[in-house]
């Protein structure tokens, strides 16, 4: 029996365009992601550089770019948060059935657009839903790492088989799936979050 859900955020309940800071970056004649900026990119999610060295890295590879016009593509990235994802979210939380955790690789630059194009409160809303609201830079650790999937099982006293994992990338979700954790790959376009009880019916 389920009695934990544990929750990605981006393209699980605030919608992204992943493909958006590439082309921002492409337009200014950067066409090529390399294992240098992959690696600012995963040192960052796990806070362990701040928002200024990642713009400075950038700055001092591509001296193109303005801070300004780095800020604009890396977060345009972040979407819109639809209102019924939000409605079922507080719902889900005010009826108590099950203990609700938010486990996302995100980083501070993002976190800020989300407040943005969300607003203040109905960000304090969706975060107040959590018993728990695992950012990747808050506690230094990143998906897939099993040890981010075990410290939160750690953390919370959760039991593997009686929790769910909810996540948009299969990497994340096989490595959950790796720990006994139950697991939705949710195909973002084809699936919405709050079917959450009709696809996996057979769990809850």
């Amino acid at each position: 029996m389920i009695k934990n859900i544990v929750f990605d955020f981006g393209d699980v309940f605030i919608n992204l365009d992943k493909k958006a800071p590439e082309q921002a970056l492409a337009k200014m004649g950067i066409r090529h992601i390399d294992e240098e900026m992959n690696a600012w990119h995963n040192t960052y999610e796990k806070g362990l550089m701040t928002s200024e060295q990642l713009t400075e890295n950038y700055l001092k590879k591509f001296p193109s770019l303005t801070a300004l016009s780095f800020k604009q593509a890396w977060n345009s990235i972040i979407l819109d948060f639809p209102q019924h994802r939000l409605d079922w979210i507080m719902q889900l939380a005010k009826d108590k059935t099950y203990r609700l955790f938010l486990l996302s690789n995100t980083n501070d630059l993002h976190i800020e657009q989300v407040i943005k194009n969300m607003g203040a409160l109905r960000y304090s809303q969706f975060q107040n839903c959590f018993e728990r609201f695992y950012l990747s830079q808050k506690i230094n650790m990143r998906k897939p790492d099993l040890e981010i999937y075990d410290y939160v099982l750690q953390n919370d006293t959760l039991i593997a088989e009686e929790t769910i994992f909810i996540d948009d990338t299969l990497l994340n979700t096989a490595a959950a799936a790796s720990m006994g954790i139950h697991t939705w790959h949710l195909e973002p376009g084809l699936q919405d979050v709050t079917q959450l009880f009709e696809v996996k019916k057979d769990l809850f």
